[in-house]
């Protein structure tokens, strides 16, 4: 199938194969980078023209939509040949374009997404070590930023999509630290995950927990209650039963 060829869209948008990197957008510009990820994280299937052109100019198509984004799409396959890249080929029909990958193709995005769902999978069956690798996979990739200064519906969803994959990391890899025995790792990643998602209680029950393993039994009720005041004052609700069990475990240890 030929070396493998690697495509990252979060963080630096580029393109590594047998040691050639394409990471220069410069010929395309904005739009021609904006197109070139959308199409790749999407290859699964045909994008209409007109959901491009939406991402593309969101507040202020061009007079002739249609043919700027023809030119766009022009350019990008020229400098995709120009890198010597023909097997990522864009092909267009009735009114989309799609992006066809080769068989030994990896996109990071997809590697995160598929890294949490492998170490979920062995977190629920016990085996917090194999868990490990794939969660760290996951939160590597999913905590680089993701196409800065592009704010389209499609771009915002992603970027959503991401940071859901990258609080799940946090919370596996916490989780994970706790098994272990590796406590000031554990509240670390539990911190994290509260911090970037203030209102998931799963993140503070990894917290609480964390603490407690830590023999930081104090720091431990300081979190459910900080996580109690924040859902009273500005929810108005009270902790979940699952949070509320963690809570009177803490109180009989």
């Amino acid at each position: 199938m030929g070396p493998l060829i690697r495509i990252y869209l979060a963080g630096q948008v580029s393109v590594e194969c047998d040691g050639a990197l394409l990471s220069d957008w410069r010929s395309v510009g904005r739009q021609g980078r904006l197109a070139f990820a959308m199409l790749m994280a999407e290859h699964w299937r045909a994008v209409p023209r007109d959901e491009l052109i939406d991402e593309i100019w969101p507040d202020d198509p061009p007079p002739s939509s249609d043919r700027a984004l023809s030119a766009v799409m022009s350019k990008l396959r020229t400098l995709l040949e120009r890198e010597g890249r023909p097997e990522l080929e864009i092909a267009a029909a009735f009114g989309c374009y799609q992006m066809r990958l080769p068989a030994n193709a990896w996109i990071d995005i997809e590697a995160a997404a598929e890294g949490i769902d492998q170490a979920e999978g062995f977190l629920r069956a016990g085996d917090c070590r194999a868990a490990w690798a794939p969660a760290q996979i996951a939160c590597h990739i999913a905590r680089r930023p993701f196409l800065q200064g592009d704010d389209g519906q499609w771009s915002a969803r992603t970027r959503a999509n991401l940071r859901e994959v990258l609080v799940r990391a946090y919370e596996a890899l916490s989780g994970i630290y706790t098994w272990s025995g590796e406590p000031a790792n554990a509240v670390r990643y539990a911190k994290l995950a509260t911090e970037a998602e203030p209102y998931r209680e799963t993140a503070w029950q990894h917290l609480m927990r964390a603490h407690s393993t830590g023999g930081n039994r104090a720091e431990a009720l300081r979190a459910y209650e900080q996580c109690r005041c924040l859902l009273s004052g500005e929810l108005g609700i009270s902790p979940s039963p699952q949070t509320e069990a963690v809570y009177l475990e803490l109180l009989r240890d």
